[in-house]
């Protein structure tokens, strides 16, 4: 079989560069074949899309609609496609990846695709990837014929709709103007073989049909033709109910009974989409059609062979069609809804089928819209053109057939029939006159390669979080403590700095694009791509890695927390993917292995549990001392209906952590620790401190304690063994802190000390009930630290409830592990 070279420049234009097409032919020339192809046999990562239900069905996509979750109305510069009321904008996390990871959208019958919708196509992918990128950086297939059906427009949508598009068709759009799309039209026609009725539909869909070829053409004007019954002759016609009435009325000249057939409808397949009746009413001696291509070996027929019923049973339908020396044993057919989502283990893009349609893959074919004919070949058709009302319409009847001598007019053609749209002509003229060839292909392939080597070292996307994270810490330097400025400043001066080198290399890369092959089999651009690939990894080792593990901060504002978090995830995020890149090419440069990297980018950096940032207390050594005061102030803000910061700052509490205060003179001196704080909290906050110093040996005389003290130092005593001993003698935990002056979470603690040894039960300090419960539920909580938990769950438990409970389970997993 010969090469067709428009279809091979195609496949090489879709799976080797980043350019988007418009790939066109006239009817009949494989369009949906090479699609069927690529969905086979694409190593990219592809979405097929199309404007109808049936369309998509048929493509074995999905809708525009509901993929990207658009308004049915007109889409305008200024409206906002993320807050109407109308219709849902929120995507799910599964959407999101599949948008961000895919490298291909496939758009089928974009002659019905609007300008305003693919426009919004444009600004949904925008803002999932690359806002300053058209359809945000993804390459663009765009299947169709212009010269075919044309998108629906109503008067008063196309009211708002002129002054934004000079006309309704996707070629009108700013999205596509600003793709640079290469047009390349298929033009051998497998549908046709006799030169001059191909000649005759290339000059109906040029809107040029000169006198000679209607002449010829309307020599199939048969006045008053009747088809003899199995001729097996099919009328296209402009009208919907024109056709059924039709179809009616033949069916019931039929003496013989009625079968009918209820689709079998499972999940989710709305009635719009369905490519068949629901109920399907056949009799023996009724003309009919397939409407699917047969999924046996057999392939005994396809979307469009005519045939006869010649025997009904109660799940089969028998048919003979003319030119068949056999009959064909139908049974019902599965048509699938799919929804695109993403395999867990390979991260691939999938087609999961959330709902089927199953029924005999025949139609009632006396009669067929010209509407419904599309795609199809008929051997004979009766056409009838007589008001044919929108642009193509006559072209798409005629086109249906395979030959001058299948066809029979019903009336003659004349130029008022073929409404052609001006605006068609002219892009299909400019369209033809700028053809594609290899040299556009290789130049192409070139511009590919280089894009993705320098979307491996480019850094420029780095630069906002990073200045973010700056401009947030010197506006509330005052509320924010930790290693914030130093870590940022280094990221910012090394993400500066490889800007200069990324630039610098690319510019030389493109110079000697110029005279050497593609840079994947260039030994010279592979030489230079390893050298950089080593350079830019061990700089970001340096200066990137190692400076964003020292970076930690804490704040009392959880605003501001949230915002440096978020900004430091996308940090991250953009690290991991660049050390995804410098591991995975340091061999060289691979199109196809960059690809699968970028895919698993998307993914890796939600796969991995996010850090702990507590940066902010590594610079003291009492980071216990930390979480105890910590969850002292959420106590008594809790008791006292304060916000957590009123009781003491995230200042305050860090500075008493580095001077360990014990006096109330000594904690008056602690930033932002007035009189009124330390009246009301002071005690509690004290006796804290005192008993952690205590408990570590920690040495904290000085002249200051030593005068103000007036009780004499007692002797040392073990606290926790005089806490145990007193709780052995029957005292409770209440008794046992009024005794000893101190608080009941420090005797809690003292006693759950003891818990490792097997002096004391830990359902002698809380109940069995809670016990059970926080076994279950700590286990499915994700948190940082102990206040964290505490905010995740029921008020009925306390925090000493909470770390006995950790501390209990730590113990238990590593007596396990022993």
């Amino acid at each position: 079989m010969a090469v067709n070279k428009e279809l091979e420049l195609a496949w090489e234009f879709v799976n080797n560069t980043n350019r988007s097409i418009f790939l066109t032919g006239k009817a009949g020339t494989g369009k949906t074949t090479f699609l069927h192809r690529l969905k086979m046999n694409s190593l990219k990562r592809l979405v097929v899309v199309a404007p109808t239900g049936v369309a998509a069905i048929n493509a074995k996509g999905v809708t525009i609609h509901s993929f990207f979750q658009m308004p049915f109305g007109p889409i305008l510069p200024d409206t906002d496609l993320n807050n109407p009321s109308s219709f849902n904008r929120k995507f799910n996390k599964t959407k999101i990846n599949i948008i961000k990871s895919m490298d291909l959208l496939v758009i089928d019958e974009i002659s019905m695709v609007r300008a305003d919708l693919l426009d919004g196509i444009d600004r949904t992918l925008r803002r999932f990837r690359n806002r300053d990128k058209v359809f945000g950086g993804v390459q663009v297939l765009m299947i169709g014929d212009l010269q075919q059906l044309s998108p629906v427009i109503k008067e008063n949508e196309w009211e708002l709709l002129k002054h934004v598009y000079s006309n309704g068709f996707f070629f009108s759009s700013q999205a596509y103007q600003q793709c640079h799309a290469v047009t390349i039209e298929l033009k051998h026609i497998y549908r046709q073989e006799n030169p001059k009725f191909i000649q005759i539909l290339n000059e109906i869909r040029n809107n040029v049909l000169s006198e000679v070829s209607a002449a010829e053409l309307n020599k199939r004007f048969i006045p008053d033709f009747l088809p003899e019954r199995d001729a097996g002759y099919i009328s296209l016609t402009t009208h919907n109910n024109k056709a059924e009435a039709t179809n009616k009325v033949e069916l019931d000249k039929l003496n013989t009974k009625v079968f009918t057939y209820k689709a079998k409808i499972e999940g989710k397949f709305p009635e719009f989409s369905f490519p068949n009746d629901e109920v399907l009413s056949l009799k023996v001696g009724a003309q009919v059609m397939f409407i699917k291509n047969d999924a046996s070996p057999d392939k005994r027929y396809f979307n469009g062979k005519i045939g006869k019923v010649v025997h009904l049973e109660k799940d089969e339908v028998v048919v003979h069609c003319p030119d068949d020396d056999f009959n064909i044993i139908t049974t019902p057919e599965v048509w699938e809804n799919i929804n695109y989502a993403v395999d867990a283990e390979t991260k691939a893009i999938t087609e999961d089928r959330i709902g089927a349609f199953t029924q005999i893959p025949l139609r009632l074919a006396w009669a067929i819209t010209i509407h419904k004919s599309q795609g199809l070949t008929f051997e004979k058709a009766i056409i009838d053109a007589q008001g044919a009302f929108a642009h193509g319409q006559t072209y798409v009847a005629l086109s249906r057939c395979k030959s001058m001598e299948g066809l029979v007019l019903k009336s003659k053609i004349n130029s008022s029939q073929i409404i052609s749209d001006s605006h068609v002509i002219s892009f299909n003229k400019h369209a033809e006159a700028n053809e594609p060839d290899n040299a556009i292909l290789e130049s192409s392939q070139k511009t590919f390669q280089l894009d993705l080597i320098a979307e491996v070292f480019g850094f420029y996307e780095f630069l906002y979080p990073v200045n973010r994270i700056l401009d947030i810490y010197y506006k509330n330097r005052t509320s924010i403590e930790g290693k914030v400025e130093n870590p940022m400043l280094t990221l910012k001066n090394t993400i500066t700095n490889f800007l200069k080198v990324s630039n610098g290399f690319n510019s030389q890369l493109k110079q000697l694009a110029e005279s050497e092959p593609l840079p994947e089999l260039s030994n010279l651009i592979q030489e230079r791509f390893k050298k950089a690939i080593t350079y830019f990894k061990t700089e970001t080792d340096t200066n990137l890695v190692t400076p964003l593990n020292e970076f930690g901060f804490t704040t009392d504002n959880k605003a501001i927390g949230a915002d440096i978090t978020k900004n430091l995830d996308i940090i991250e995020e953009l690290l991991e993917t660049k050390l995804l890149y410098f591991n995975g090419l340091s061999e060289g440069f691979s199109t196809k292995k960059l690809l699968e990297l970028r895919a698993k980018s998307v993914f890796i950096s939600k796969e991995k549990p996010k850090k702990t940032r507590k940066a902010a207390i590594d610079g003291t050594t009492n980071i216990e001392l930390f979480e105890l005061l910590r969850v002292l102030r959420n106590e008594i803000a809790n008791e006292n209906d304060l916000v957590h910061f009123q009781v003491f700052t995230q200042k305050a509490l860090y500075e008493m952590c580095e001077t360990l205060p014990l006096t109330k003179k000594e904690l008056l001196k602690v930033n932002g620790m007035g009189k009124t704080r330390v009246e009301k909290y002071g005690e509690a906050i004290l006796e804290v401190i005192k008993t952690y110093c205590e408990e570590n040996d920690i040495d904290t005389t000085n002249d200051e304690s030593i005068l103000e003290e007036v009780k004499p130092k007692k002797d040392k005593i073990d606290t926790k063994k005089l806490s145990l001993e007193l709780f052995k003698s029957g005292k409770s935990i209440e008794e046992i802190a009024f005794q000893r002056e101190l608080n009941e979470n420090t005797i809690f603690g003292h006693l759950a000390s003891f818990i490792s040894s097997g002096e004391v039960k830990i359902t002698d300090l809380m109940s069995i009930e809670n016990y059970q419960a926080l076994k279950e539920l700590i286990p499915q909580k994700i948190f940082e630290n102990l206040s964290d938990l505490k905010s995740q769950l029921d008020d009925k438990y306390s925090y000493g409830e909470l770390k006995l409970v950790l501390e209990a389970e730590a113990l238990n997993s590593k007596k396990d592990k022993s």
